[in-house]
């Protein structure tokens, strides 16, 4: 998933940066310097260097640093007698002192490595009130700069005439700076930046403390929303500016003109990402405002939305909820014209985009398909109730009777890509399954997808609320949306190798699908050669981009001397497939060898291999495949029966295509997706795959107590009873 995020474009013209870093990241927790981190920090600044940026670098960390080597100074000339005695603090402008000393001799050894060169700023609050020094200051910076030389700033502690500026609170804002991260803001504004990135310990600002679960990241900063929410947790462990004093030197620069990125020091190439307009870390920006205004619905609010709606979805009765689905089909075929008409300026933008030719086929909703899908919603809302089946029913003791019932999963997230005619599918199963839904299509169907939702959510009832299903618009809400585990159900992505398997890495909610559909049909010694040959085809040649699609052919040795693999081979080829072979196969039929077996062509390609037998083609099957679907071809009912027992995917057949793994094919009635996943649900996923179970207990007035007065009869009823 691209990350980049369009509140900030404007990153293309910043050519001058700050850099201000804070002393929780250039020192460990015992007070030592991070070599690390301070190491990762100037590989960055080296390669925006070596790119044309102009860099100034604000560090802290100097106090920290020296009052670490004086405390181990003090203790190692102490006398077992001075140990004895109370132990007052060390003083901080000699803190100060001794830990610049070390802080810069660091930093030059660390760039020297890396050839850069680096130059020592020392400044004090007093110094900003003399028109001489800033005009100097500037001077002396641009020149540095113009010599491709990092200055690196620092407030001189040592010297300051503030009392203890050390320990100065937030309050104590009387000066022209008071810590590190205001004086970054200060030289941003007068060597006229273009961008102010400060660094913390944390991902940037949220709106409550970062340990808090319920805390989000706030990705841009809008004052006017944000300044009263937002719950400040303590500050950071060594220094004394802490998040508040970076919010407040942020809006300080921000809304003089230089935007500002607070993000994580800690997090490997945070400053690049930001240069690269990644959305990293929290944006204060004079415009946000306007952005704000216009953006789409937090992510947070719309999945809390879906699980209210969805709770009183779950309330309504089985007609209600079956009324709701019929309404949608009517809805969806009084309006046909108009999401015709949306869904062909979509495959219009499409085509003059530039998109494959099997994308805009799967974008086109094809003449009778909104009829076709309005039938479909008709079938789900005419099927038994889901919701609430009784699935097992046990007396636990005399007069308390235990029921497992059928519940639904609560809010799911589906990312689907290319096809609108899904989203039908998803919304209408997820409103027969008693569940909130939040939907991410692709880009190239946008219009089809905005006209489909405003459709179906005008035919749920104010009662429910039109926010059960919600919209994300944003590829940008999505990474926010993975990260509402306490909030999100299930993730069910829809769509190519590369989306699914960056969904898994990406998220800690259980994710229902399937990275890949890496299919195999094996030819038995004992087929039907014609029928092998018509299920071959189809499976490879019927939609070659379907994930069901067959990938490899597997052939029993006995085939290659019997010929029965070149009539296979001749009718693949005729067809137009390309063929690549396994060391066996591209010998013995002369054709290229496949790079791997466990590859997914997606189109009219596929790997052939000989095996020795059932058994090895299902050793095959287990090293190379991907649990999806697979089948065998044979007239031996006792090698079929071993292939269908021992084959562990999703869906194994017998005599039939592997396109027939497929939810509406299955008689699902439609379906979310297909699961290789080996928790609640496999293969084709449909209402039954969106549902849970809860437990309902109905005593009367029983105690445990140790067990003592109770006796566990643990029968089984009959459910018919």
């Amino acid at each position: 998933m691209d990350s980049a995020d369009p509140a900030r474009a404007f990153v293309k013209d910043v050519k001058r940066i700050i850099i201000k870093v804070g002393t929780a990241v250039v020192t460990r927790g015992d007070g030592r310097l991070a070599l690390g981190r301070m190491g990762s920090l100037c590989e960055q600044i080296r390669e925006l260097t070596t790119q044309g940026f102009e860099v100034i670098l604000v560090t802290s960390g100097a106090v920290g640093v020296g009052r670490q080597r004086l405390r181990y100074r003090k203790l190692i000339n102490s006398s077992f007698a001075d140990l004895q005695k109370p132990q007052g603090d060390l003083d901080g402008k000699a803190c100060a002192a001794v830990g610049q000393n070390g802080l810069m001799a660091l930093y030059d050894t660390l760039f020297s490595q890396l050839d850069v060169t680096s130059a020592q700023l020392m400044v004090t609050d007093n110094d900003f009130r003399d028109p001489d020094f800033r005009r100097q200051l500037n001077e002396t910076v641009n020149s540095l700069l113009c010599l491709k030389v990092v200055p690196i700033f620092n407030e001189n502690d040592a010297i300051s005439t503030r009392k203890a500026p050390y320990e100065l609170s937030l309050q104590d804002s009387s000066g022209i700076f008071w810590d590190n991260d205001s004086l970054a803001a200060l030289l941003a504004l007068e060597l006229k930046a273009d961008l102010l990135v400060l660094l913390s310990d944390v991902d940037g600002l949220y709106t409550g403390p970062p340990s808090d679960p319920q805390s989000e990241l706030i990705h841009t900063y809008v004052k006017e929303k944000h300044e009263g929410l937002i719950t400040f947790g303590d500050k950071s462990r060594v220094g004394r500016g802490g998040m508040t004093a970076k919010v407040k030197a942020a809006v300080y620069a921000a809304y003089a003109g230089i935007p500002v990125v607070i993000t994580s020091g800690f997090a490997n190439n945070n400053i690049i990402k930001a240069l690269d307009g990644e959305r990293v870390g929290t944006l204060f920006h004079r415009e946000a405002i306007k952005w704000a205004s216009t953006g789409d619905i937090d992510a947070r609010e719309m999945a809390v939305s879906a699980r209210e709606c969805a709770r009183r979805l779950q309330a309504l009765s089985s007609q209600e909820r079956s009324k709701i689905l019929l309404d949608v089909a009517d809805a969806l075929e009084a309006n046909e014209e108009e999401i015709l008409a949306e869904n062909e300026a979509d495959v219009a933008a499409a085509q003059q985009a530039g998109y494959e030719k099997a994308l805009i086929s799967r974008l086109a909703l094809k003449p009778g398909k909104i009829s076709s899908l309005a039938n479909s919603v008709r079938v789900l809302a005419n099927m038994d109730e889901p919701i609430g089946r009784i699935l097992k029913r046990t007396e636990l003791a005399d007069g308390i009777i235990l029921e497992k019932t059928s519940s639904p999963l609560g809010v799911l997230l589906i990312i689907f890509e290319s096809r609108p005619d899904a989203l039908v599918q998803i919304a209408s199963l997820a409103v027969r399954s008693g569940n909130g839904l939040l939907l991410k299509g692709g880009k190239e169907a946008k219009r089809s997808n905005a006209i489909l939702h405003k459709v179906i959510t005008s035919a749920v009832p104010p009662s429910v609320g039109e926010k059960l299903i919600g919209l994300v618009t944003s590829r940008e809400e999505i990474p926010e949306l993975l990260k509402l585990d306490d909030v999100i159900d299930l993730v069910i992505p829809r769509g190519s190798n590369k989306l699914v398997s960056q969904i898994k890495a990406a998220t800690k909610i259980p994710v229902l699908g399937h990275a890949d559909g890496i299919c195999h049909i094996f030819i038995d010694k004992s087929a039907d050669l014609d029928m092998a040959k018509r299920i071959v085809s189809d499976a490879k040649t019927d939609y070659p981009a379907a994930c069901n699609a067959m990938e490899t052919l597997l052939v029993h040795k006995d085939l290659v001397q019997t010929g029965g693999l070149n009539d296979l081979i001749l009718e693949l080829q005729e067809k137009g497939v390309s063929l690549f072979g396994g060391p066996k196969a591209s010998s013995l039929l002369s054709i290229p060898e496949a790079n791997s077996f466990h590859h997914e062509y997606g189109a009219l390609a596929c790997t052939v291999e000989v095996v020795e037998d059932v058994n090895a083609a299902i050793d095959h099957i287990h090293r190379h495949g991907s649990a999806h679907t697979d089948s065998i071809i044979t007239e031996d009912k006792e090698v079929a029966e071993l292939f269908l027992r021992q084959v562990d995917s999703a869906a194994v057949l017998h005599n039939a295509s592997t396109r027939f793994s497929d939810g509406f094919r299955f008689g699902l009635g439609a379906e979310v997706g297909i699961s290789t996943s080996r928790i609640h649900a496999r293969g084709p996923v449909g209402v039954e795959g969106l549902l849970t179970t809860r437990w309902l207990a109905r005593g009367s007035g029983q105690v445990v107590d140790g067990d003592k007065a109770i006796v566990y009869t643990h029968k089984d009823l009959n459910l018919e009873a």
